[in-house]
């Protein structure tokens, strides 16, 4: 859709733009808002939560499909999810979740629901954001919060196939695995939730992997596994070894469930936090296959020769960095990730910040609130701190800290901007010290979330949402 004639542009440049109200969406908010920065938040969905609401048909979410991380250790910060909340909450209970932070902190006003950005166009040092509606609207700025988990990558193989298949993003429901041979492609989380899905439900189930990895539990020693590593702090020669080791005891030898030995140390690839799919694979519910060598008709040949009949492929294999309202060329990339400063701002224009694109060993939404808050400070030391915001701009231009803490990650498109979550952590901090920025989010603490009945229906009731904008 093409931009109005600039006469006929709504002028809002005293504002920022937020496209999307997922999490990062909505840290974003918090922070703006808590600063007194002025903006406008949209969202195409009827309501806010991103791909945590399943009801949506780009969304990635499953029925069977929980929080990754503990929400002990991956809450939004300054607001802990509630006591009767499990450790490992639903997303029907994160969506619930979400929208009582939203609520909470009074953000639904500056929202605007049920209406895509389109086109963002620079004008000037302003950006023009077009919406699905066709007006245009000129904005300060932009906070692209749109998410990175809706674009499918779906990889090519030789031959053909004449069974059905599907990317993980259209997954829904073990329904569709009654009575069919099934094979996941795909070692990440959700290639493995799926995969047990598929192991529960269908005629048989098959996991397809092109490298070994490490399967971690839940729970270790009776404690959430990232609350557990979060209390153990280690020199990294010692650090890595140790918790193989533990792992070892915990899980045992991979080979005895069929599986390759992973090829990397324990914390160079991003962690599957899933020994379900290894319980399924010891009782023969799920049989492990390796990388795809082609399709053929109405099964699948794989590397080491075998060939298997298939109903089914669902393809695991990750997703694209798609911002389709904007040219490609606004970025830098590195691999397929935009090089943007700490993940978040953008080098050359001092008013976009991308958040969610962050690649890292541990839970997100921290991350998230921080990059918001550093870009909402940067805001305001443009009105009024100009040398501060000076000193700043040269950094982010040109600043590559080594954040990894020496761990050599698997070379992959996914972990070429992967960082180590404390190092991250350490590292923000100083620059927020050193500047002397304010900490937004952590300032607007709540001690309990007003969420009731999440533990039996995992909804929040709400009422009607305006769209006042």
């Amino acid at each position: 859709m093409n931009a109005q004639p600039l006469d006929d542009v709504i002028d809002l440049s005293h504002k920022y733009c937020v496209i999307g109200a997922g999490p990062s969406g909505l840290l974003a908010a918090r922070s703006l808002k808590q600063a007194g920065i002025a903006y406008d938040q949209f969202d195409k969905n009827p309501d806010v939560g991103g791909i945590w609401d399943i009801s949506a048909d780009w969304s990635p979410m499953y029925e069977s499909a929980h929080f990754i991380s503990s929400k002990t250790v991956s809450n939004l910060p300054g607001y802990p999810m509630p006591d009767d909340y499990p450790e490992y909450p639903n997303h029907r209970q994160v969506l619930a979740y979400l929208r009582g932070f939203a609520e909470d902190y009074d953000l639904y006003d500056a929202m605007r629901f049920d209406t895509s950005v389109t086109a963002c166009t620079r004008d000037g040092k302003t950006w023009l954001a077009t919406l699905s509606d066709g007006t245009t609207r000129r904005y300060r700025g932009l906070f692209v919060c749109s998410g990175n988990t809706w674009d499918p990558n779906v990889p090519e193989y030789p031959g053909e196939f004449a069974g059905e298949s599907i990317h993980s993003v259209k997954y829904k429901s073990a329904d569709m695995f009654r009575g069919k041979r099934v094979l996941i492609v795909g070692g990440g989380n959700s290639g493995c939730d799926i995969a047990c899905d598929a192991a529960s439900n269908a005629e048989a189930a098959f996991l397809s992997l092109r490298r070994g990895y490490h399967f971690i539990p839940k729970f270790i020693f009776g404690k959430p596994a990232d609350v557990f590593a979060s209390g153990v702090s280690l020199p990294r020669a010692i650090e890595a070894p140790m918790f193989g080791a533990l792992l070892k005891v915990l899980v045992g030898d991979l080979k005895g469930y069929g599986l390759p030995e992973p090829d990397h140390q324990i914390m160079e690839s991003h962690p599957i936090v899933n020994t379900q799919v290894l319980h399924h694979l010891g009782h023969g519910d799920l049989s492990y296959r390796p990388d795809i060598d082609r399709l053929d008709g109405d099964g699948v040949v794989f590397k080491d020769g075998t060939r298997e009949p298939i109903d089914l492929i669902v393809y695991a294999t990750g997703y694209k960095v798609t911002y389709p309202f904007l040219r490609r060329d606004h970025f830098d990339w590195i691999g397929k990730y935009p090089d943007l400063y700490l993940s978040s701002l953008h080098r050359r224009y001092d008013n976009m910040c991308c958040l969610g694109l962050h690649q890292t060993d541990g839970g997100a939404f921290d991350f998230f609130a921080m990059q918001a808050d550093m870009m909402a400070n940067f805001i305001l030391d443009q009105d009024r701190n100009i040398g501060r915001a000076n000193c700043f701009r040269q950094l982010k231009s040109g600043d590559r800290p080594d954040l990894t803490g020496g761990i050599r990650y698997v070379n992959s498109d996914r972990h070429r901007t992967y960082v180590k979550k404390a190092v991250f952590a350490r590292y923000c901090d100083r620059l927020f010290k050193r500047f002397g920025w304010r900490r937004f989010g952590l300032e607007a603490r709540y001690a309990k979330p007003s969420i009731t009945n999440t533990a039996s229906t995992g909804a929040k009731a709400v009422g009607a949402r305006p769209n006042i904008l």
